[in-house]
């Protein structure tokens, strides 16, 4: 991820992983700006510009970390609304959540997800996946705007 002018979008509702995530990516070097947005209504608005940033003048993201439990739209639905729009279908979307169901995993990547991590429950191994999660980020290539 050398292209630190973009910021990576967060989407996650709960605050203690939100704060687990960041400090664990920056851990792996990674200094992009983290947007955080803790409901997927919010994370259709940021990257559509509409509602509350109607006039943001941030870069789009160059990576979306998304939860799939979230307040007002879940992550199936904010993934579906990323990937079926030109404007931010080619944004990589790493879901990252607590459900580990089979079937919710084919249906992300049927909607077209680039990674699904799940978090796992117990501290030291979320830390550790986050950190390797920043590790690979930093050598992933995306495609220019």
């Amino acid at each position: 991820m050398t292209e630190q002018s973009q910021p990576i979008l967060l989407v996650e509702d709960d605050p203690g992983h939100v704060l687990l995530i960041e400090k664990n990516l920056r851990r792996a070097g990674v200094t992009n700006e983290i947007i955080k947005l803790d409901d997927g209504g919010r994370a259709v608005e940021f990257l559509f510009r509409e509602g509350e940033f109607a006039d943001l003048s941030t870069p789009m993201p160059l990576l979306i970390l998304l939860d799939l439990n979230l307040p007002v739209l879940d992550g199936l639905q904010v993934l579906q609304r990323i990937k079926a729009d030109e404007r931010t279908r080619r944004i990589p979307v790493v879901m990252l959540t607590t459900t580990d169901s089979q079937q919710e995993i084919t249906r992300c990547y049927d909607l077209g997800c680039n990674i699904y991590i799940v978090k796992p429950v117990d501290y030291v191994k979320f830390s550790e996946t986050i950190r390797n999660l920043g590790l690979f980020l930093s050598t992933v290539k995306t495609p220019d705007e």
